[in-house]
């Protein structure tokens, strides 16, 4: 009788384990509990980490309003919107770009946008929500150059400059046999391509340009393809592991904004105050 009651013991216990088993992805229950959309609605913010410095725009960049420094852009409006669907205040933080996911592994911002486009190391750290703008990579250089690069095989030994721990990087070491230089911002990139340090700047196509547009005589775009896989084209909010009622959230109102249009016209918005803060 007393076999027959471990018997049954063991059996209670092997079903809880499987309960757990099959609830695990859902990461609910058996000693976890997602609170993470209740937690912001609780503090009454949605704490959004962006790399502003690194002049980004029109996703994000800085101008002047009122006297003070303001981060504006397509990823403010972008992270707005969620803040509005949540019910709770947007608030901004600034930072380099290559701490923004070391903070949201540290849960000190919710999400994080700045161009973010989803690589195989970066879902090791964090999870991304579905994409909301797709992107491309060119080689940006001096004017005068315009026609110098048409092949990869052309940067061959050049100095080209990326930013530091983007995918930019990335593309450009598997791409280009080119000597890479480093630079936690690509204004200080542009710069230093004008002054004849570096021989081309990989970046997005939205910054390359806004760069030829304000500088018409100064940068122009390579003809040179760059090999973009499809995944890397998508630009995505970066979001804490294992939080999936707030991503959740995060792509039911991405889905919205594009259904209805509005992420068109945020961008186009975004481009029309980098345009006339430019001037």
């Amino acid at each position: 009788m007393k076999h027959l009651k471990n018997h049954h013991l063991l059996l209670q216990i092997s079903l809880l384990a499987l309960v757990c088993l099959l609830t695990i992805t859902g990461l609910s229950g058996c000693g976890h509990h997602d609170n993470s959309v209740s937690n912001i609605k609780k503090k009454g913010t949605l704490v959004m980490g962006t790399a502003a410095e690194a002049d980004y725009a029109p996703f994000e960049f800085s101008i002047v309003k009122n006297k003070h420094q303001v981060i504006v852009g397509y990823d403010i409006m972008v992270a707005q919107k969620i803040a509005k669907h949540l019910g709770v205040k947007l608030k901004v933080q600034n930072m380099e770009f290559a701490s923004l996911f070391t903070e949201l592994q540290n849960h000190k911002v919710d999400m994080a946008l700045a161009g973010i486009t989803k690589t195989k190391q970066r879902e090791k750290a964090v999870d991304f929500s579905k994409p909301y703008y797709k992107s491309k990579d060119v080689l940006m250089v001096r004017k005068a150059d315009a026609n110098k690069y048409n092949h990869p095989a052309d940067a061959n030994g050049k100095q080209i400059g990326v930013e530091k721990s983007s995918t930019e990087e990335m593309i450009a070491k598997k791409d280009l046999k080119a000597k890479l230089v480093n630079e936690q911002l690509t204004a200080s990139l542009a710069t230093d391509l004008k002054a004849g340090k570096l021989d081309g700047v990989v970046t997005s196509d939205t910054v390359a340009d806004k760069y030829v547009a304000k500088y018409p005589n100064d940068y122009a775009i390579a003809k040179v393809h760059l090999k973009m896989p499809a995944e890397l084209q998508d630009i995505d909010i970066a979001l804490p592991k294992n939080q999936p009622a707030l991503k959740k959230e995060v792509n039911e109102e991405i889905v919205h904004l594009q259904k209805t249009g509005q992420l068109k016209k945020m961008f186009k918005q975004a481009q029309k105050i980098q345009n006339e803060n430019d001037k």
